[in-house]
C-alpha cells in the first residue's frame, strides 16, 4: 500500500474527491482516496504509517491475499445472514470497531461519529483511551462499548478511567499488551521540530487542506483528550502535552501479574490486545481474560512481527473453539472478514478501513465504510456457497501443502 506523502496532486482527482457526495464511492479506496485529498500530510501518514521498514504492515494486508476461497455450488443462497454473537448477544456481521487514538485529528468528534456509525451497523466500538471523545458521551450513544486500557505506570490513577468505565456500563475492558515501549515511527518524526510542533513543510501543507482546517482548528485548535484526566489536569491535557505524556508513562515492568491485578478489580469481560503467540493465549485464558484480540498494533510495532492471521490457525487450536478470538490489521475487503472467519476468527476489528471513511467524511463516510464492509462480505458468503456465518470453516479455503 503507497502512501500518498506530499506527492504532487492531480487537479482532476482534487475535484472528484472533495465535496460530501457518497453515491460514487464503492470501495474502502475509494474513501482512501478521498481522505487523502482532505486530510493534511502529517494526518494521513499518522493513519497510514507503521514503524521501521513497514515489512509488518505490508504483511497485515499480504496475508490476506494469500488465502483461496473454495466455493461450492448449487447451494440455494435466497436466505442468508452475516449475524452471530458475542458474549451472548447478537451482532449484525463479525466485525468491531477497533480502538484508535487521536480521531479528533481526522474529522471534529470522531469517535462519536464512529461510535455512531457502528451503532448503525450492529456492530461493537472499542473506544481508546486517548479518545478526544469522553467515554461518558460514547455510553450516551446506546452503542455496543468497549473501553480500551494502557496500563500506565501510576495504577491508581488508572483506577480512575476504570471506574468511569463501570458507572458507564461499558460492556468490556480492552487492553494493549504490546506497547511498553513505543515502536519507531520514522514518519512520524520527519513531521515534527518538537512533539506536536510540525515543520515548516507541514505547516505550509494545511494551507491546501482549508476543508481540514475548518473542521478541526477552526472550532477550538487542536482536539483534547478528554479521557487523562486522572493523570493530567484538563488545560494540560492538549495532543502536545497528551504526546509527551504517553511516551512517558508507557510502562516497560508491564507483565501478567499486572493482569491479574485488573481482573481482580474489574468484573466485566476483559480482553487483551497484542497477542501474537500461543503460550501467551493459553495464559490469557488461565488467568481469567474473556478473549483475544490477535494484533501487531497495525504494523507500528516491532516489525518483522507475524500478521494476526498468519498465526490465528495455532491460536485457535491452543485455546479451544468456545474462546473469543478477534483478529486486527490489514483488512480492507468484505471478503477479508470470511477468510478470516473460515480461519478460526469470531469477528475481525476495524481500524484503518473505517477511519478512511471517517476521513473522507465524518460519520456518513464511517457509515459508508462499513456498508461497504458489510455489502462485501454478504457477497462473498453467497458466492461461496454458504448461506450462515457460522458454516464457515477450513473447508471453504484451499488448503496449502
Amino acid at each position: 500500500m503507497s502512501r500518498p506523502g506530499l506527492q504532487k496532486e492531480n487537479p482532476l482527482l482534487r475535484h472528484l474527491y472533495t465535496g460530501s457526495d457518497l453515491s460514487q464511492i464503492h470501495t474502502l479506496d475509494d474513501l482512501r482516496a478521498r481522505a487523502a485529498q482532505r486530510l493534511p500530510n502529517f494526518c494521513m501518514e499518522y493513519l497510514e504509517g507503521g514503524s521501521d521498514d513497514e515489512i509488518t504492515l505490508r504483511r497485515n494486508r499480504q496475508a490476506y491475499q494469500e488465502v483461496t476461497f473454495r466455493p461450492r455450488t448449487l447451494v440455494d443462497i435466497t436466505q442468508r445472514s452475516l449475524a452471530t454473537e458475542v458474549f451472548g448477544q447478537a451482532i449484525k456481521m463479525p466485525l468491531m470497531i477497533a480502538p484508535t487514538g487521536f480521531n479528533g485529528l481526522l474529522s471534529d468528534e470522531g469517535d462519536l461519529k464512529l461510535a455512531l456509525a457502528a451503532k448503525k451497523a450492529g456492530v461493537p466500538f472499542i473506544q481508546s483511551m486517548v479518545s478526544t471523545v469522553s467515554l461518558e458521551r460514547i455510553a450516551e450513544t446506546g452503542v455496543r462499548h468497549w473501553m480500551h486500557l494502557y496500563l500506565f505506570k501510576n495504577r491508581e490513577n488508572l483506577k480512575g478511567i476504570i471506574a468511569r468505565a463501570s458507572k458507564a456500563q461499558c460492556e468490556a475492558l480492552v487492553v494493549t499488551t504490546d506497547t511498553s515501549i513505543i515502536g519507531n515511527r520514522a514518519w512520524d518524526k520527519r513531521n515534527y521540530r518538537a512533539p506536536m510542533k510540525l515543520n515548516l513543510r507541514n505547516l505550509l501543507h494545511l494551507a491546501t487542506r482549508p476543508a481540514w482546517v475548518w473542521d478541526i482548528l477552526v472550532p477550538g485548535g487542536m482536539p483534547k483528550f478528554c479521557n487523562l484526566g486522572d493523570f493530567l489536569p484538563p488545560e494540560k491535557a492538549s495532543a502536545k502535552n497528551a504526546a509527551s505524556f504517553l511516551t512517558q508513562e508507557m510502562d516497560p515492568s508491564l507483565n501478567w501479574e499486572d493482569i491479574r491485578w485488573l481482573r481482580e478489580i474489574w468484573p466485566g469481560k476483559l480482553i487483551l490486545k497484542g497477542v501474537l503467540a500461543s503460550e501467551d493465549a493459553v495464559q490469557a485464558k488461565a488467568l481469567g481474560v474473556d478473549g483475544l484480540i490477535i494484533s501487531n498494533h497495525g504494523g507500528r510495532q516491532l516489525d518483522s512481527a507475524p500478521s494476526p492471521l498468519d498465526v490465528l490457525p495455532e491460536i485457535r487450536q491452543a485455546v479451544g473453539q468456545d474462546y473469543l478470538l478477534a483478529v486486527d490489521g490489514g483488512l480492507h475487503r468484505g471478503s477479508d472478514i470470511i477468510k478470516a472467519v473460515c480461519l478460526g476468527a469470531d469477528l475481525v476489528t476495524s481500524g484503518r478501513a473505517s477511519l478512511y471513511g471517517l476521513a473522507a467524511a465524518g460519520q456518513p463516510g464511517a457509515e459508508k465504510a462499513l456498508d461497504i464492509l458489510n455489502t462485501e462480505a454478504d457477497r462473498t458468503l453467497a458466492l461461496l456457497g454458504c448461506t450462515q456465518v457460522n458454516q464457515l470453516g477450513r473447508d471453504y479455503l484451499l488448503q496449502k501443502n
